[in-house]
């Protein structure tokens, strides 16, 4: 079922639900849309309702006008959808968003899936990917094709792999994320919503892991940059009982191997 969701404060979001059961909440990754979590939704459709959504700015939502509280924005999305209680998956900085909703509402999350996600307050260490800064100038100058093709070969690529040597089906899934990351470049999200995030929870994540009292899936691509991989050790040591597992993949793993994703879930986290 399609929604388009009419949140005061925050305009039209687009969002999406299938299947029956104990409903299951999954938040994209902020260079793609929610199109990120379809092969997993659907091989996990007959056993939970699953819900998917492009934030504000990506997507088939409307475009952002700036600064975004995004925890708050995924409150708004499963309070319409008159969800209750929920399980939650995140990737990348949709795990952070993830992370600190269920710091804010803990009775509300039924189990935190955290997929190369760093928790809010997070230090970075060394050097950031080689090719952030000519991704951020070209985006700046408004060339979309090189902005687009940057991040791709920074946040699907990542820093070992040459898109050359893909398989099919790693070459389909960066495909999609073409097309989901060319609707974030040309809308110049990153610059309205992202530089400078709004309302920044606090105290951060960082410093709350012990907090978190649901049973914690701690998912770390070996593809995916050191930095984040440092960050899914940190979540997985900080929250208590959380469990780390590595996957053959990138900083989005779902969308590189969907039903690896859901066997993986379904199988660490008690419904």
């Amino acid at each position: 079922m399609i929604h388009s969701l009419d949140l005061p404060g925050h305009g039209h979001i687009h969002a999406e639900s299938e299947g029956a059961g104990p409903a299951v909440v999954f938040v994209h990754a902020d260079f793609v849309d929610g199109r990120l979590w379809d092969g997993v939704r659907a091989r996990l459709a007959a056993r939970y309702q699953t819900v998917a959504y492009d934030k504000l700015g990506y997507g088939r939502s409307d475009p952002a006008t700036g600064p975004i509280v995004r925890r708050q924005e995924l409150a708004a999305v499963v309070d319409v959808l008159g969800l209750e209680t929920f399980h939650l998956v995140g990737c990348s900085n949709g795990g952070q968003q993830a992370l600190d909703f269920a710091l804010e509402h803990p009775a509300r999350v039924r189990s935190l899936t955290l997929v190369n996600a760093s928790p809010s307050g997070w230090q970075l260490q060394g050097d950031p990917p080689p090719l952030l800064f000519p991704m951020i100038a070209a985006a700046q100058a408004g060339d979309v094709e090189t902005a687009s093709e940057l991040q791709l070969r920074i946040w699907f690529d990542g820093p070992d792999r040459d898109k050359a040597h893909f398989p099919p089906a790693i070459q389909e899934a960066r495909r999609l994320a073409s097309v989901m990351n060319r609707v974030y470049v040309e809308r110049g999200t990153f610059f309205l919503t992202g530089a400078q995030p709004a309302q920044p929870l606090e105290p951060p994540a960082v410093v709350r892991l012990g907090e978190v009292k649901v049973p914690t899936l701690v998912v770390d691509g070996r593809n995916d940059w050191s930095e984040n991989r440092r960050a899914n050790r940190a979540l997985a040591e900080g929250i208590p009982g959380a469990r780390r597992i590595e996957v053959d993949g990138g900083h989005v793993a779902p969308l590189e191997d969907p039903a690896g994703f859901a066997a993986l879930w379904e199988s660490n986290l008690v419904s």
